[in-house]
This record gives structure tokens, C-alpha cells and sequence, in this order.
């Protein structure tokens, strides 16, 4: 392709024909003018439009490229949202479902600790605080009974609020924990206070949800600044977050800043059930990774479509000049060929008289040798006898050995006249790849035989059917490369109860066009080596003898041939049809 390619453009840009030359200067010119306008009709337009496509869609990415951003924050924000409320929801309700004297009992809560967590994960303990601030009932892991907690955030702030979520603190558990508290007011006008404590790692597990890069972050901060859960890039739990966090008081907005890195980045901030900021963090050249790779795939297909347009320019060019060779070619190819059939016609019978002629002297010889090898064996013992009978067998084997050769090749020339027999079909596929046998070996062509002892005799010409054989594994063998595959194999077709054999190799294949013309005459695709007629007379003989050729190729994948043969009941019926 490439060398063709540099071909044309030689070509088309050579200087024109001197003076006398027999190519007139003219086609040169108009080869050219065609070539350069085509160019210019085709190029010019795809290179405004993909110009104009590179713009608008980088404008578009910019306005758009923050709205995946903003809605993964939302969505995060809205799991945490459920989960707070889940949780504190869960703790009012039993504030309001039980009284003071119950909740006090410390059975009881444990009770209500254990249903708690087989339906709800994530609590750690359960514990009510009277109205001084002391905790009369508990249930979890912590020796915490008695407590006072008068002096604490947590009840300051619930007895204002009447609700409480805490920051992430260490506390009494001496390890960093969650505190939702609820305040119940009584009708009779006690106060006492829920307390339940959450393990931060259910903060852990809904921010590690979300499927981010290894270069993104995603973490939860309280409205100081203070990480709620760990950030790969800006700090650990309980740190001030390196990140700068902007004022949010409601809502979810997108904005893109530096880092304390330096990074370019794109940071989504949502305000969380009023106590917490949720933030997520990817940088831009994460986000505007498929805007690189998409510039990259406009420019190569732009250069590409380019080099094509310039080629396809050039061949539409020399398609004017180039049909009338082509005319001529192929007038002068077909009178070749016609040539070339009669020496193929000739060189057939010279061929059965050269083998007649050679049998002659072949059968003196091998009685000649026959009559030596006798009379030394009867004679007296003498020096170098034994060696005598060796060289003799030898002159035997090779006599034996041409005679097989010149009966084969009999067997391809000695008629041309249909003459129906019943064959084994396998034993002549045998006989046919005895004359390839050297061929393959030399370019080291596997064949593979899978043939079928079980199938019937054919009714069918002998010497047709070898012809066939020979001309498809001739064709075979030149489509595979060396160290190529060809597999044949003999079975009973239960379709159409006939005998098929497959010549299946793993060549080149075919492509659609060379389908079409497979089997026309004078059709062929070794560029002047072939004559084009072998499978065009092999679709003739098989037609002939009542069978059926069929095939199926795939580029780069290889061709099978199928022929199906009938046997002597079938043959015989599918003849009657015919007169019929």
C-alpha cells in the first residue's frame, strides 16, 4: 500500500512527456487538474468543519464538566441526609415510646440496645441521661454507668435544641465516635435526654462508595473546617482540612480553585443536615481526559481522512488514462490465455506419449534386472555377490517407482471422455496427493487427512474427479503461506445423501469481489501466473458428473471447498429429473 501510494505521487507529479513520446501531455494535465480540485472540494470543507466541531465542543465541555461533579455531591449528600435522619428518627421514637421509669431500667434498654443493632447497623451504645446530667441507664461495651455528662457539649446543646448530632471527639471511649442525642419532655414536666453513640465508620463507608480515581478525594468536614472522615490529600480525622472551605449555607454549588498543591482542581461542596460539609475534589486534568484523548482521535482521523482524500484524488485521476490500458491488457490477456490452454492441451497429450514411450524401455530394464537378479542368486557363491543383489534391487525399486509415476500421469491424460465407475473416494484423494506430496513437503505445508472409512463408493470419472482435486489443492497450496494448513476430509452429508469432501486452508481468503468471479473464466488472482481457468473447468466437470461445488472464504481466515458426490442410486435419479 505504501509503496503504491509513493508510486502515484511519483507519478503525478513527474514532468510531463517530452516531444514524441507516444503518452500525450494532455492526460498529464488533466490527471493534475482533476487531482488538485477534488482536493481542494474535499479538504477544505472537513478541515472549517472539524475546526468548528473542536470549538464548540470544547465550550461545551467547559459549561458542562461540572455537572457530574454536582451530581455525585448531591447524591452523596442525600445518603448522608437518610442516614442521620434514619438514625435520629429511629432515637426519637423511642423516646416517645417509652417512659421514664422503663428506659430507666437497665434490662430494659439493653432490650432495646440488641433490637436496635439486628435492625440498624452502626450503633455502638445506647444510654439515657437525667435531667442532671447523669447517665442512669446504659447498654453497650463501656463501663459508663453513672456518668456525668452536666458539663459536656452534647447536653448543653440538646437541652437547648431539643436535638443534637455531635462533631467526631474521642470522649470517655477514648477512640473518635458520633453522638446523637434527643431531649423528651414528659406531661407530668420531667426531662431526660437519649443518648446514642455511632461508629464513624459508617461516615467511612458512604464516602467510599462513591467509585473514585486515585488522583479525586471525597470527605466530610463540620462547619470549622475539621475532618469528620480521612482525605487522601488534605489531612486526617479531627485535622483542620487543608482545603480551602468556602461559607456554604444551603444548597449545592460546584467551583474550581487550587489546591494547597497547586493542582487545578474542581470542588463540589454541599451543606449536610446543617451540621456537616461534604466535598469532593477531582482534578481537571481527570475530568479533561477524554477532551485530550478525543483532540488526539479529531487529529489522527483528520490526518487520516486527509491522506485518504489525497489518494483516492490521485486514483480518480488516473482512472480515465487507466481504463483504455486496461482495455488493451485485457484483450492481450485473453488471447495469452487462449495460447496458454492449448499448450496446456498439448503439453497433456505429449505427456501420455512421452509416458507410453518411457513404459517401453522401463519394462526391459525391469526384466532385464529380473533376469540378473536370477542368475546370480542361482550361481555359485563369488566375491562382491552380495553386493550385486543389492545394486540389482535397487535398479527393481527404481523401475517400480517411474512406473507408478507414468501410470498417474496416465491417468490425467489418457482420456477426456466422461466414463462412469464406482470409486473410493478416499483412495483417489490419495493418489492426487501423491503428486503434491514433494511440493508440500519443501514448503513445509501441513495436510491434514480426515478421512472417512465408513463412507460409500461415489459413481463418478476417475480422472476427472483427480483433475478437479488437483486443480483446488493447487490453489490451496498457493493461497497458504509457508508452514500453511490444509485439511481435507471424506463424510456423508445427511442433507442431500451425498459423499462431500472438504479442501479446507487457512490462506489469505477471499474478499467479496473475488466471490463474485471465483469460478469465471479467465478470472484469476495470481497477477499473470495463472491462467484462471482451473476452477472454472472444475465447476464444469463436477457438473457434469451430477455433483454439487460450493465454498466458503473469509479474508485473512482461509477458504473451504466442498464438492458433493452422489453415488450410483442417486446419480442415477438425479439424471432421470434432469431428462424428466
Amino acid at each position: 500500500m505504501k509503496s503504491r501510494f509513493i508510486n502515484n505521487l511519483f507519478y503525478f507529479f513527474k514532468i510531463p512527456p517530452e516531444k514524441g513520446r507516444k503518452r500525450p501531455s494532455r492526460y498529464i494535465h488533466m490527471r493534475r487538474s482533476i487531482a488538485v480540485l477534488f482536493i481542494m472540494i474535499t479538504i477544505i470543507p472537513l478541515t472549517v468543519m472539524a475546526g468548528i466541531n473542536y470549538h464548540q465542543y470544547r465550550e461545551t465541555l467547559k459549561k458542562e464538566m461540572k455537572t457530574p461533579v454536582y451530581s455525585l455531591v448531591n447524591d452523596i449528600k442525600y445518603a448522608f441526609e437518610i442516614f442521620i435522619e434514619e438514625r435520629l428518627s429511629t432515637i426519637k421514637f423511642i423516646s416517645n415510646a417509652y417512659t421514664y421509669e422503663e428506659l430507666e431500667n437497665n434490662e430494659v434498654i439493653k432490650n432495646i440496645f440488641r433490637a436496635l443493632k439486628s435492625e440498624f447497623n452502626g450503633f455502638v451504645d445506647l444510654g439515657m441521661v437525667n435531667e442532671e446530667g447523669v447517665l442512669v441507664s446504659y447498654a453497650g461495651t463501656y463501663d459508663l454507668l453513672g456518668k456525668d455528662y452536666s458539663n459536656q457539649e452534647s447536653f448543653k446543646e440538646v437541652r437547648v435544641k431539643g436535638n443534637y448530632i455531635s462533631d467526631v471527639f474521642m470522649g470517655y471511649r477514648k477512640f473518635p465516635h458520633i453522638v446523637y442525642a434527643t431531649q423528651r419532655l414528659a406531661e407530668d414536666g420531667d426531662t431526660w435526654y437519649l443518648r446514642a453513640t455511632i461508629d464513624t465508620k459508617k461516615y467511612e463507608e458512604l464516602v467510599n462508595s462513591i467509585d473514585l480515581g486515585p488522583e479525586s478525594d471525597a470527605f466530610l468536614v463540620n462547619r470549622k473546617g475539621v475532618l469528620q472522615t480521612a482525605s487522601r490529600y488534605y489531612g486526617n480525622v479531627m485535622e483542620k482540612t487543608t482545603l480551602d472551605i468556602p461559607p456554604v449555607t444551603h444548597g449545592t454549588f460546584v467551583r474550581e480553585m487550587k489546591d494547597n498543591d497547586g493542582r487545578e482542581v474542581l470542588a463540589g461542596f454541599s451543606n449536610v443536615h446543617t451540621d456537616y460539609i461534604f466535598v469532593l475534589v477531582k482534578p481537571k486534568s481527570v475530568i479533561l481526559k477524554s477532551w485530550y484523548t478525543l483532540k488526539s482521535e479529531m487529529f489522527f482521523i483528520l490526518g487520516i481522512s486527509i491522506i485518504i482524500i489525497v489518494i483516492a484524488s490521485i486514483r480518480l485521476s488516473n482512472l480515465v488514462t487507466n481504463r483504455i490500458k486496461m482495455a488493451e491488457e485485457r484483450r492481450e490477456t485473453a488471447l495469452k490465455e487462449l495460447q496458454h490452454t492449448q499448450k496446456l492441451s498439448s503439453i497433456g497429450r505429449l505427456a501420455a506419449g512421452v509416458a507410453h514411450e518411457i513404459n517401453n524401455p522401463l519394462a526391459i530394464i525391469n526384466e532385464k534386472a529380473g533376469l540378473m537378479k536370477d542368475i546370480i542368486s542361482f550361481s555359485k557363491d563369488f566375491e562382491h555377490k552380495k553386493e550385486f543383489l543389492q545394486h540389482n534391487e535397487t535398479i527393481i525399486s527404481s523401475v517400480s517407482r517411474c512406473r507408478s509415476i507414468t501410470h498417474r500421469l496416465l491417468g490425467f491424460a489418457k482420456r477426456f471422455d466422461i466414463s462412469f465407475e464406482k470409486l473410493d473416494l478416499n483412495q483417489t484423494v490419495k493418489e492426487v496427493l501423491a503428486f503434491l506430496e514433494k511440493e508440500a513437503s519443501y514448503r513445509h505445508i501441513e495436510i491434514i487427512l480426515n478421512l472417512n472409512n465408513n463412507i460409500p463408493e461415489v459413481f463418478s470419472d476417475k480422472g476427472q474427479l483427480q483433475q478437479v482435486f488437483l486443480n483446488i489443492l493447487t490453489n490451496a497450496m498457493g493461497a497458504v503461506d509457508k508452514g500453511g494448513r490444509i485439511e481435507i476430509s471424506t463424510y456423508k452429508d445427511p442433507k442431500t445423501k451425498m459423499t462431500a469432501i472438504d479442501f479446507k486452508d487457512n490462506g489469505h481468503g477471499m474478499n467479496s469481489e473475488v466471490k463474485k468471479h471465483i469460478f469465471d473464466p479467465f478470472f484469476t488472482t495470481k497477477n499473470g501466473q495463472g491462467t484462471g481457468l482451473g476452477l472454472s473447468i472444475s465447476y464444469g466437470i463436477i457438473k457434469k458428473l451430477k455433483g454439487k461445488i460450493t465454498f466458503e472464504s473469509h479474508e485473512n481466515k482461509g477458504t473451504t471447498f466442498t464438492i458433493l458426490l452422489p453415488e450410483e442410486e442417486t446419480y442415477e435419479s438425479i439424471a432421470e429429473e434432469e431428462e424428466n
